[in-house]
């Protein structure tokens, strides 16, 4: 049994630590991608939530559109985060004895998880009002579906003032 330690970890990140503190390019670089993950997933992503919480009682045509419309966002956002999860995980390699000991990287991380949760919620809803034909069933879902949007505006500005904190607190 192989056991990792901080110390080993650290020194196979050196060569990126190093590459990473001597380099302007690179820093900024991988932090401009980071925050461009961040304005497009989650840009995209909260302009969506807004017309959902917008559409209360407007016509069965306008709520089908917005569905199709919810469904093609998905694959840009996902995009973004994993733009924003490649980006964040060179951030923390940059320095990884300092982040991994902050409480802001667990706080981010775990409002990450939650953001994704929240997602795949979302999708399951969005999926189960595509698939509705009962009026009840159907203003229930889209309860949820509101719900869920309400939720995923919170997380997103929650996750972004935790990466602030966190860069800040570093």
């Amino acid at each position: 049994m192989m056991i990792v330690s901080l110390q080993g970890i650290e020194h196979v990140l050196d060569p990126w630590k190093q590459a990473y503190s001597d380099s302007t390019v690179l820093s900024t670089s991988v932090v401009a991608l980071h925050l461009l993950g961040m304005l497009f997933g989650g840009g995209l992503a909260i302009a969506a939530d807004r017309t959902t919480l917008m559409l209360r009682g407007e016509n069965a045509e306008q709520r089908s559109q917005h569905l199709i419309d919810l469904n093609q966002l998905h694959r840009p956002v996902l995009i973004a985060i994993a733009l924003q999860f490649a980006t964040g995980i060179a951030m923390l390699a940059s320095d990884l004895k300092t982040f991994i000991a902050s409480p802001f990287l667990w706080i981010k991380l775990g409002l990450v998880a939650l953001l994704l949760i929240n997602g795949v919620l979302l999708e399951r809803t969005e999926s189960a009002l595509r698939n509705a034909f009962d009026g009840q069933r159907d203003a229930g879902l889209w309860g949820r579906l509101r719900f869920n949007a309400l939720t995923s505006l919170v997380l997103w500005s929650a996750t972004l003032v935790a990466g602030i904190t966190l860069t800040n607190a570093a």
